[in-house]
């Protein structure tokens, strides 16, 4: 068996360590049980930016974590530094942000944000040089009790060095290799994703956006009808909006479609 190889199958060993259950705390919505909701306070604390514990879960936009919310950053240079620490409630900063591509069961192969691939250099430092993935730009999280390494092509794995310079040169996993993968949690789905951008905001909005739209006059001044709002919102409780809207822009001839 290569020396690859066993790197690869063993566990992470955490000394003194015994294995813990995560635990999630939950809120209640409106005091009701069954609308129990989780909230990830590690997610909040992170910018929003949510650990995976599989590959399963990996997502394209990702940021690696060292120590407590300082992240791998890319330098102009094609070498990588660990970021300065980050603020409660901040996520990453835009040359800490990776993009990661997944290639099979276990690995995946991550792009900086100048557009190159991570490898291992004859220095064995990380670095992001090349613009294709081969063999080097191949790298296997391991996931082991709430814990991540990275494992290198090269059979060790990424780590962060005394000058806080990023590295991979370690055969075995210990604090200074043990990380987290981040990424953004799912965002809240867009309540106007299917509404035309003319019927977007409140009633006097959608009458001046319908306005804005049809309107005919040269001089661009816009004639809204000085009826109440009152009338728009009956006629949209009976299914009448659009109608309604025509009519007002036909009396101030502000619709280049009115006779």
């Amino acid at each position: 068996m290569s020396e690859y190889e066993q790197v690869r199958k063993k566990k992470l060993v955490l000394k003194g360590e015994k294995p813990k259950t995560k635990k999630r705390k939950r809120s209640k919505v409106d005091g009701d049980k069954k609308g129990e909701v989780e909230v990830d306070h590690d997610s909040i604390k992170h910018g929003g930016w949510s650990k995976i514990s599989d590959l399963t879960e990996l997502t394209p936009t990702v940021a690696i974590e060292f120590r407590d919310r300082c992240y791998l950053k890319a330098l102009d240079n094609g070498l990588f530094t660990l970021g300065a620490p980050h603020d409660e409630g901040e996520g990453p900063s835009p040359e800490e942000i990776l993009t990661a591509f997944v290639l099979n069961d276990t690995k995946i192969s991550l792009k900086s944000g100048y557009g190159m691939y991570l490898s291992v250099d004859k220095k064995e430092r990380v670095v992001a040089r090349t613009e294709a993935v081969g063999a080097l730009e191949q790298w296997e999280p391991i996931f082991q009790d709430g814990k991540v390494a990275i494992l290198g092509s090269t059979g060790c794995f990424i780590s962060v060095d005394e000058d806080d310079d990023i590295i991979c040169n370690k055969k075995t996993a210990g604090p200074m290799e043990y990380c987290q993968i981040r990424h953004l949690a799912k965002k809240e789905e867009d309540p106007y994703k299917d509404v035309p951008q003319e019927e977007q905001g409140t009633l006097e909005d959608i009458e001046v956006n319908y306005v804005k739209k049809f309107q005919k006059f040269q001089d661009k001044k816009m004639r809204l009808s000085k009826d109440k709002v009152s009338v728009l919102k009956k006629a949209k409780d009976e299914g009448q909006l659009h109608e309604t809207l025509l009519d007002r822009r036909s009396k101030m001839k502000a619709d280049r479609y009115c006779k």
